[in-house]
Order: structure tokens, then sequence, then C-alpha cells
């Protein structure tokens, strides 16, 4: 069979582009493993939009101030200016995000927004609410447990792609491949992603020859709770600091204020690298306290995350949490155009955290992300949908190539060591070009195909924040005169 257009990802930026595709057309979405393993189901905070005319202006000011002058203008002014619409058709297929007693809807604001311009659902889980709702709406067929190891590219076009499923490979052909498959969160010792986040298709772009950009700017969350054996450490939604918790030394005092007057509100780099630099002078732990809170209130707007610390024994919100930084979203990525295609390859797009539509610059603005995955997936199927041509692809051998060895796992985990230590929240040019030297070892091991895409990533990682000298934005080189 040959589909109109294959989805490798079912995060929102996936599953909210299939549901622009008419029901007639043939399409196939593939899925690493489990449905609801993808950033999606774990985003707390919500969706950032311009709630109206007057507020596009702003909402695309605060979206290029974060990102401190590296934005694309114009990507930015195509998310703020379709924001509206997509949340009104996500509303009109049946979504309920949360209202007040009357039914309006409940806005919130998080750190470097001007305004409360956030939507939210099950007050802590909007993610999970968006992804549930949109699987549930999904009319298209998905391929589960497959892995995308290869994409079938000859003469400038993109045929389709070759997938490992069973420990065997085979191709499917499409008209049109979208990757929407998430950032790089496997990569790092300390993350908020899920499991499946693993670079992987970043690395086999970089073995295609597919310009990818920006990929120095890895975001790292301030407010994670990060005392467990799980790679995958706990959020605590920029949400709750946007409603009044603050951060806090052992003793209780709120230092943030020594280094930006917003103090719990600056942007997230700033807080991380606040926290980090913090910590290294005092030693003191950090912690996130959230008594402004009324218990009651708390235990409705932020339900998952009572549940999950009341679990642990912690009693929030009367009892802080420890909190560290940890890698949270790749800002850079797969680089697109303004409607997500990727340039010099016909029929691929990329949209989602995989992507590079330029819309964050340096820095994401908090709760951008959600948004821009609705209004450029929409953007690559309404490109799609009007560029249906004659389709005759050629035959592709699929690829034999070994997927991983029996010590690929030791050396996956020392790649996220060197990932964290040395390419993380505080950067320096030694501490780079180490890591450079140990990803190159590893390369020229014998290893698996898998574990080569997750490398190949990370040296474009470490090359990107090796080209760029200076500080800016969530990439924070540490000078000889910083020491």
């Amino acid at each position: 069979m040959i589909y109109d257009v294959v989805i490798v990802g079912t995060g929102i930026a996936g599953l909210y582009a299939a549901s622009h595709i008419p029901k007639e057309k043939k399409v196939l979405l593939i899925n690493k493993r489990e449905t609801f393993k993808c950033n999606t189901f774990y985003a707390q905070g919500g969706v950032a939009l311009a709630k109206d005319e007057n507020d596009i202006p702003l909402h695309i000011k605060d979206t290029l101030n974060a990102g401190a002058g590296l934005c694309n203008e114009e990507a930015v002014r195509v998310m703020s200016e379709n924001s509206r619409e997509v949340i009104d058709e996500l509303i009109a297929m049946g979504f309920h995000f949360d209202t007040d007693e009357n039914g309006n809807l409940l806005y919130t604001k998080e750190a470097a927004h001007s305004t409360k311009r956030i939507l939210h659902a099950g007050g802590d889980a909007t993610g999970r609410y968006i992804h549930y709702f949109l699987l549930s709406h999904n009319p298209h067929p998905m391929l589960s447990d497959t892995r995308v190891v290869d994409l079938l590219i000859h003469e400038g076009k993109c045929y389709g792609v070759t997938v490992l499923k069973n420990r065997k490979t085979y191709n499917i052909y499409a008209k049109n491949v979208i990757l929407a498959s998430g950032g790089v969160g496997s990569l790092y010792e300390y993350h908020t992603n899920a499991p499946t986040i693993s670079a992987d298709m970043q690395g086999l772009c970089v073995e295609k020859g597919i310009a990818l950009e920006n990929m120095e700017m890895m975001q790292f969350h301030p407010t994670v709770f990060v005392h467990s054996d799980l790679a995958q450490k706990m959020l605590l939604t920029e949400a709750l600091r946007g409603e009044g918790a603050t951060i806090e030394d052992e003793q209780g005092r709120r230092f943030l204020f020594d280094y930006d007057e917003r103090g719990e509100l600056a942007s997230r780099d700033i807080v991380s690298k606040s926290i980090f630099d913090y910590v290294a002078k005092t030693g003191s732990q950090v912690y996130l306290n959230m008594s402004n809170f009324d218990e009651l209130f708390f235990m409705h707007r932020f339900p998952n995350i009572y549940k999950k610390f009341h679990a642990l024994g912690f009693n929030v919100p009367k009892q802080r949490v420890p909190i560290s930084p940890a890698f949270h979203y790749a800002i850079g990525g797969i680089k697109t155009d303004i409607d997500a295609h990727i340039e010099d390859v016909e029929g691929l797009y990329a949209v989602g955290e995989v992507a590079s539509t330029g819309v964050h610059g340096a820095n994401r603005l908090a709760s951008n992300s959600l948004l821009e995955g609705m209004v450029f997936s929409k953007r690559a199927i309404n490109d799609i949908l009007k560029n249906d041509k004659p389709f005759s692809p050629p035959h592709f051998t699929p690829t034999d190539a070994v997927m991983s060895y029996k010590g690929d796992k030791a050396k996956k985990n020392r790649l996220r060591k060197i990932m964290w230590e040395k390419v993380g929240v505080i950067r320096t040019k030694e501490g780079l070009n180490e890591a450079l030297e140990e990803i190159n070892a590893l390369l020229n091991e014998k290893i698996g195909k898998l574990l080569q895409f997750r490398l190949l990533t990370a040296r474009e990682i470490v090359q990107a924040a090796l080209k760029r000298e200076h500080s800016i934005g969530v990439h924070y080189i540490k000078e000889k005169q910083d020491a």
C-alpha cells in the first residue's frame, strides 16, 4: 500500500496534523511505543495564545523578548495570529479547557508573559487531556511499537520511511512524510521527557544531510524534583510560580532577586542558571515553597502534583519540595520553512519539538510549545493537500544495519552523563571540547545504528555550542572572566 501521508509520532503535533486530513485519504501514524509515552502527555502548564486581536502584538513581543533576538519574526507572527483559531477549533471539536463557574475560560500567567494568556485543562494535566482527546478523535490507523530507522530519499524527494518492528525492517511508501517525533530528552542524565524521546530522528537527518538549526539551544526547566532513580524526573509546572509559589534556599531566603528583579517570574533560562550558580557558590539545597496556596484550591488546581507528592511523603502545599533544574525542551531541531516543510526535500515535513520553525529563538516562552505544534502541523497539512501530485516511488532496499549491540546500553548511559556534565545549564569551551572528543570516540567504536543516531545528534548540539562563543538565551557559556 502507498499512503498519502505517514506521520511519525503521536504527540500533539502528529495527532493535530492527523485530525486535519480527510478520512478518505490513506494515512498512517507510526508510534514508537505506547501512545501515552510522549512529551505532550506530560505537559502540565498549558497552552499560550493571543487572547484577542489586541493581545497579538503583546504575545509577539513577549515571544521575541524571550527568544533574545534569534526568533524568526515571521514565524512568531504566524503562530500568534493563528493561535486563537486553533484553540477555537479544538473547543469546537469538543475539548474542554478549565473554566470558572460561569463557563468563562480561565487564563493563567507564567514566567516572561506580560499578561494572563495561558489556558489549562485538568488543572495541571493540560497535555494529558489534549493528548487523550486527540487520540480519541483520531480517524486514521496507527502502527505502534514501531521505530523509524531510515528516510527513503532519492534525488531530493522523500518517498517514505523504513521501520523497525519485531526486530525486522521493511519499507512504508508515502507521498508525504511528517516527522513529529519529539525532542532529545534521553540524551541527558536528568530530564523531564518521556522515555521514548531519544534524539534518533535528528541524528537520522544528520546522516541524510538534512539541516538542523539552533541545536545548542537546549532549555532546562528550573523546578524539577530529581530525587528519584528514574531518568525522567518529576516536573513542577511553571504555573505554580506564576500563581505565587517561591524559590528559596535552606534558610528560606528568596535568592533569585540577587540575579534578576523579576525573581521567580524571570524566564526559565535565567532561573535555571541562577539556581545552578547559587548552589555552586553556597552549597545550599534549593526548594519550591507553595505555602501561599490554600490546600483545597491546590488540590483542585494542581491535582496530579498534589497526589504524586503526597504519595512520596511530601505534605504539599504546606511542605516545601527540594528542586533542581533538569533538561526539558529542545528549542533547536530540523530546519523548516513557514509551512513546516523541510527545505530541499520534497514531501518531507517536521512539526513540534523535533522541528525548528524559528519561533523560539534562543529561549522558548513558557507554554508556546503546544501552540506551535498545533499551528504548524495544520500549516503542513494545508500545504500537503494543495500540492497533491502523481506518485510513483522507486524501489528501496530496506537497511540491513545492526540496530544495537550488547554494549550499547552502557555507552548510552555514558553519553547521558557527558551531556549533563559538559553540555548542560552552564557550559565551558574546555568542557564542550572534551564532550566532542568523547562523542567522536564513541562514534568510532562498534555501535548499533540507534546509538549512532543519538551520538550524531549529541555531536550537533556540541558543535553548535562551540560555534556560538558568547552566551545568549538558554546557551550560557562560562567565559574566563566569569570564572
